[in-house]
């Protein structure tokens, strides 16, 4: 059976885990605004924000890159992490845990609560077929909160806060108020359609919910971090929004005449969109069309 990092970094495109020579992956540092950076390397997109108080790390990809990824903070400040927030808890975004955290390099983990007992119980991935062992003790969350939590460092102020059932039902965005930088986590996929993790108590409406939210708080000068893919802007994201809300009530209203999702496929809803937003296309359907049908929903 491949590995949940494995089939995860298929669906969100970026290369197969067994394909992946961490020697030979770069992690580069991409500067955002203001004290805040967007690390690259494989995996989810990390956060940075550096200042006087504290070095502040949202994600942490893998753990067999945690030495590169410290590497390249240091490119930016000597200071070593000292917080840690994860948007959610599949293992392209929190990895890294056991390394940076109070049993590694010192920092302290935070998340929402729904990410410390799924990552502490493991659990099955319906659309990936895989079965998540349980995650050491070591690598878990720390801190955990239900609703939202705030951090006063460096001179900024930092929201880190819950939203509805999105990619997953532990997604957490954070939003770094003067540097007017927000991180999506993998409730917004800025290169393909989003993967509703169903299993994990994800939900297609949350995707909207989550774009609403921060459209809200930003204006044009936004910079906004996505869970995979390039560093994008309001309009991106308003893009985005737009783009699954088409498409969740295009197949919807499929589903009313009887069109299995086979049929569905067959029509390539998708097509007006595939050069902007390539990947996760046949995903975006299967489960949307599942979401829609489920007696539970």
């Amino acid at each position: 059976m491949r590995t949940l990092t494995g089939i995860l970094m298929v669906l969100l495109a970026v290369p197969c885990a067994a394909q992946v020579n961490y020697d030979t992956v770069q992690v580069r540092v991409v500067p955002v605004s203001g004290n805040v950076y967007m690390l690259q390397g494989a995996g989810g997109n990390i956060g940075l924000a550096v200042g006087d108080d504290a070095v502040f790390v949202v994600d942490d990809q893998f753990a067999p890159l945690t030495r590169k990824i410290l590497a390249a903070i240091a490119t930016v400040t000597p200071k070593p992490v000292r917080f840690v927030v994860n948007t959610h808890w599949h293992s392209d975004h929190v990895g890294g845990n056991e390394n940076l955290g109070p049993a590694g390099a010192g920092a302290l983990i935070f998340a929402q609560e729904n990410v410390r007992k799924r990552m502490a119980a493991g659990g099955f991935i319906e659309y990936l077929k895989s079965q998540v062992d349980p995650s050491p003790p070591s690598a878990l969350p720390v801190v955990t909160f239900t609703d939202a939590v705030a951090f006063h460092i460096n001179g900024d102020s930092v929201a880190v806060f819950h939203v509805p059932p999105a990619h997953t039902d532990g997604d957490a965005i954070i939003y770094f108020a003067k540097a007017n930088v927000v991180h999506m986590g993998d409730t917004f996929h800025n290169a393909g359609l989003p993967f509703t993790d169903l299993s994990s108590g994800g939900s297609l409406n949350g995707f909207i919910t989550a774009a609403d939210k921060v459209l809200a708080m930003s204006n044009a000068q936004t910079k906004i971090i996505p869970g995979h893919g390039p560093l994008a802007d309001r309009a991106r994201l308003q893009a985005y929004r737009n783009m699954v809300v088409a498409l969740r009530d295009r197949i919807r209203t499929l589903i009313s005449t009887g069109k299995t999702v086979e049929q569905i496929l067959e029509l390539n809803i998708g097509a007006p969109y595939a050069k902007d937003w390539p990947g996760g296309h046949e995903r975006f359907v299967r489960l949307t069309h599942q979401e829609l049908t489920s007696k539970k929903r």
